[in-house]
């Protein structure tokens, strides 16, 4: 089949560049010239472990191709989606559909044939009437059908997430356009990829719920990390004690800093809006998303008490500043937070990421951005594990010794243990866990 994708970002780029690896001809669409011409010499926008490879492959096999120019692609598409930016709306915190419509109104004029739509972005319930109704505003006479068909990628796995799914839905009313879907996922039946055909509105708040579902889990365990430190138990026990019962299970249930990223604070956020606009209170989710914006700057009040309350003219090393490990991403990063309360009281910041420093100099100052962890942590009072990086997991801790003021560590992800890093000689202190 033939594809068109409009947007290379995130989203747009592993799904085009995974579906041209099933098989389908796909043409990646964007406005932004130097992207384009970034991706058509094999530079690669986003940090994504494999997809450069994949890319590259899809690319060198003619069936993934990047382009300025969406007429041909679009004439010529079975379906096309669209896969553009839907940011937090500056004021009011609702979705800013001003690109899905923008790219609703360019694909009617272009669609020759039964054409599918396909929304890939995540929008709010209703989007899709709208987009239906400006394609047939703009083209009367097109044949067509509006699909909802949410992603689940999680970066830094987004090509496994993509090729074995748990679930795809699929939101439209229309048989023909179900037939189109389920062709261009068909490689996934090998895996037995279950397909959810629903009505488009509900698709489109499948993915809000599932969103949101997982922010509740991430927030709640959150909360019972700090009870653990109240009464003398240990979060990542409690954690597998719930996490083995199926009815709740396992993942999602780490204690750390708080989320970020592109997807939870946006989703949130707009899912409280749709719900405020409807009527119809979110409680838990208004909750989540207040608790998690207050959790992110508590964590610089846990470095500043772990160092007696005072870190004026203090220096804290900080290892990791995306908000996962096997991303750049730097959106609603819990770093962000940290290191502005601490600049706020007279620390001087130090910091190392394998991945994101390049986005973290755009969004911070004051900063020195240092060429490895042990860089990083040299002359440094202490130090805080935000992200937990592989490179992390294993530090040689002798040689941390040597370069550090004091043995001092934070970690803000539970990758070491007291009693392993106090059978070293370090002071230590971790989320949750009072043993």
């Amino acid at each position: 089949m033939r594809v068109a994708m409009i947007g290379t970002g995130y989203v747009g780029l592993v799904s085009g560049t995974c579906f041209a690896d099933f098989g389908h001809v796909v043409t990646c669409i964007d406005k932004d010239t130097s992207k384009i011409d970034a991706l058509n010499n094999g530079e690669i926008p986003i940090y994504e472990p494999g997809l450069q490879d994949l890319v590259a492959k899809n690319v060198s096999e003619e069936r993934l191709f990047f382009t300025t120019d969406p007429e041909d692609a679009i004439r010529q598409a079975d379906a096309v989606f669209i896969a553009v930016g839907t940011p937090t709306r500056r004021g009011d915190g609702h979705a800013d559909l001003t690109y899905v419509y923008a790219a609703a109104e360019e694909i009617a004029a272009l669609i020759e044939g039964f054409t599918v739509i396909v929304t890939k972005s995540t929008v709010p319930v209703g989007t899709g009437d709208e987009v239906e109704a400006i394609i047939q505003r703009t083209n009367p006479d097109a044949e067509f059908a509006v699909v909802s068909n949410p992603e689940f990628l999680r970066e830094g796995a987004a090509i496994n997430d993509f090729k074995r799914p748990d679930r795809v839905v699929v939101g439209t009313e229309s048989e023909q356009a179900v037939d189109v879907m389920r062709e261009l996922y068909r490689p996934l039946y090998l895996n037995e990829t279950p397909i959810i055909v629903t009505r488009r509105r509900t698709s489109e708040l499948i993915k809000y719920a599932a969103n949101a579902f997982l922010a509740v889990k991430i927030t709640f365990i959150n909360e019972i990390a700090d009870l653990c430190e109240k009464v003398g138990a240990n979060v990542q026990e409690v954690s597998r004690g719930i996490g083995l019962d199926n009815r709740i299970g396992s993942k999602f249930l780490h204690a750390g800093p708080g989320y970020g990223g592109s997807c939870f604070p946006k989703d949130t956020l707009a899912l409280s809006k749709i719900a405020a606009d409807a009527q119809s209170d979110l409680k838990v989710v208004d909750s989540v998303i207040e608790v998690n914006s207050a959790r992110k700057k508590k964590m610089a009040d846990k470095v500043i008490d772990f160092l007696g309350g005072d870190v004026d003219g203090k220096t804290i090393a900080l290892l990791g500043l995306a908000f996962k490990p096997n991303t750049d991403d730097m959106r609603e990063a819990p770093s962000l937070d940290i290191v502005e309360k601490l600049q706020d009281a007279g620390a001087n910041v130090r910091a190392f990421d394998p991945a994101s420093m390049e986005e973290a100099e755009k969004l911070m100052t004051g900063v020195l951005f240092c060429d490895g962890p042990y860089h990083a942590i040299e002359n440094a009072d202490a130090v805080v594990i935000v992200t937990e990086w592989d490179q992390f997991r294993a530090l040689d801790l002798e040689r941390m010794k040597t370069l550090l003021n004091a043995p001092k560590v934070v970690d803000l992800r539970n990758i070491y243990t007291s009693d392993y890093m106090g059978s070293r000689g370090f002071e230590y202190t971790s989320i949750g866990r009072s043993y």
